[in-house]
């Protein structure tokens, strides 16, 4: 079981994201609605996994992969995006994303990923 810090600054995609990997038998440790926020909390919670939004306010995900990058080399994270968004998820992969996700998500996409960056 991991624990996962869900990151998107639209309530209703963190509670579908938390429903999901709730479903998948993990444990979501903490939300987190923009990217400073989400890097205060990684700190503070040291989840195992992290899902991170692209396009939010105060600091947005590739910034936020970023920073996270710089207290832990080996965050697994996954990166949440909208329909063309592709070279945003090409910076935040490079930045050390390990996959991303393309809202709207399914069930089974998410379990892909999940499973893929977990092992």
């Amino acid at each position: 079981m991991a624990r996962v810090l869900i990151t998107d600054d639209a309530a209703f995609m963190r509670m579908q994201l938390k429903d999901n990997i709730t479903k998948l038998g993990h444990e979501v440790v903490g939300e987190a609605e923009n990217g400073l926020d989400a890097v205060e909390k990684y700190q503070e919670l040291k989840p195992d996994l992290v899902t991170m939004d692209i396009t939010m306010p105060e600091m947005n995900g590739v910034d936020a992969v970023k920073e996270i990058k710089k207290l832990d080399a080996n965050v697994k994270i996954i990166m949440c995006s909208a329909m063309g968004q592709q070279g945003m998820v090409v910076d935040a992969i490079q930045a050390g994303a390990k996959d991303f996700i393309v809202k709207p998500f399914t069930a089974e996409r998410i379990k892909e990923s999940v499973e893929k960056v977990l092992n």
